[in-house]
């Protein structure tokens, strides 16, 4: 780490590292601001995630549907954000071991799964509880989810650290990036983080929601309080504080994993020169990209399940015709999932599946004779395209 590439604010609270690294400096940040942040051409960019979001929120409202898309889109969440941090799966084996409820799942899709689930337990709490939930306890909570599968994690998953870190320079601090807080001094900075999100204080009259969402983040990630999963942690805590504050969450991963280089700049911009209208706008592109994306998606669902009713004609109320509604939800699916889904009997679920078979809407995945597991191929395509690549639907093919 440069100092000539930091602030004098930043500089100033520079504080040498323990042994063995006491020849370099880690970087005890401020606190979070209490002023209203000016945001200069960023003001635009802002203006413009807020109205998508706004938007969001009445098509939530209007839909009384929890997911508003898709419940997979959390699990692109979850793959996008661990990928980020080098943690590889796919969307397929991630559903089949959620599917078959696999226990002995280890490896990187463990770790996505967790990832997922954590997302699934929390957003309720968040929008139950609101701001208040954003404790110490939380975020350990968050760190045993993305941590726990991995075999490679070397403390005790939720523990903050007690070793020097640093960013960039791999195996090297001589050649880092940045150097995040001193050991002893993580818990009394990560404290500054909550308090700030907890939304109770003089900077919520001055800073709007996406203000604190990217402040937060960068200064989450200036402490880095873990010695692993610290940038899987603080993009959970995004659609948390969302939700929390009354919002539809946004998995805003996907959006950061095809933008990981202006994501980097926008952090290293915030944590070494104090510009905090570097990570606002980059947040509030991320919320625009993402809610275009979403609609996209929307669109393409609707003109699917379209195409799928005009396959062959469906029997009103059948198990088969009920199921469409579901596939955006649960594109991959057992015969016992859909009977606990729909109320129905096993038989009744198996005969609804057999027709989406024949149809063609759906495909066995195991070649199992038992516990067959089914994927509406088709949907998992639009909901798991590329972010930014156009949805391609069925007949539509170059």
């Amino acid at each position: 780490m440069r100092r000539d590439d930091l602030v004098h604010a930043v500089r100033e609270r520079l504080k040498r590292y323990p042994e063995p690294h006491a020849s370099h400096y880690g970087v005890v940040p401020l606190p979070p601001p209490d002023a209203p942040i000016g945001l200069g051409d960023a003001a635009a960019r802002y203006r413009a995630a807020s109205e998508a979001m706004t938007r969001l929120d009445l098509l939530a409202g209007e839909l009384k549907d929890p997911h508003v898309i898709s419940r997979v889109l959390t699990r692109r969440e979850a793959l996008s954000s661990s990928a980020i941090e080098g943690t590889h799966s796919t969307l397929d084996e991630l559903l089949l071991v959620e599917e078959t409820a696999d226990d002995e799942a280890r490896g990187a899709v463990a770790q996505v799964r967790d990832y997922a689930l954590a997302l699934d337990q929390l957003l309720p709490r968040a929008g139950a509880v609101g701001p208040t939930m954003f404790t110490l306890e939380l975020v350990q909570e968050l760190h045993r989810a993305v941590v726990r599968g991995d075999s490679d994690y070397r403390d005790t998953p939720g523990a903050l650290r007690d070793v020097v870190v640093w960013i960039g320079g791999p195996g090297n601090i001589a050649y880092s990036t940045y150097n995040p807080t001193p050991p002893e001094d993580v818990a009394a900075c990560l404290a500054d983080t909550l308090s700030y999100m907890q939304a109770d204080g003089p900077h919520v009259i001055g800073q709007g929601l996406l203000t604190r969402m990217a402040v937060a983040h960068a200064h989450f990630e200036a402490v880095h309080p873990f010695r692993d999963g610290n940038g899987r942690v603080g993009r959970l805590l995004l659609p948390l504080m969302m939700a929390a504050e009354g919002h539809v969450p946004l998995y805003l991963s996907p959006y950061i994993d095809a933008h990981k280089a202006d994501y980097y700049a926008a952090l290293k911009a915030a944590q070494q020169r104090l510009d905090w209208p570097a990570i606002v706008g980059f947040l509030a592109d991320a919320v625009v990209g993402t809610a275009s994306e979403l609609m996209a998606t929307r669109r393409a669902l609707s003109d699917l399940q379209r195409i799928w009713r005009e396959r062959r004609r469906f029997r009103a109320g059948s198990a088969a015709l009920r199921a469409l509604d579901l596939l955006p939800h649960y594109p991959v699916l057992t015969v016992g999932r859909l009977a606990a889904l729909l109320g129905l009997s096993y038989r009744a679920a198996s005969l609804g599946i057999g027709q989406l078979v024949d149809a063609g809407i759906l495909v066995e995945r195991t070649g199992y004779r038992r516990n067959r597991v089914y994927a509406a191929v088709e949907a998992l395509s639009l909901v798991n395209r590329p972010f930014g690549a156009e949805p391609i639907l069925p007949g539509a093919e170059t």
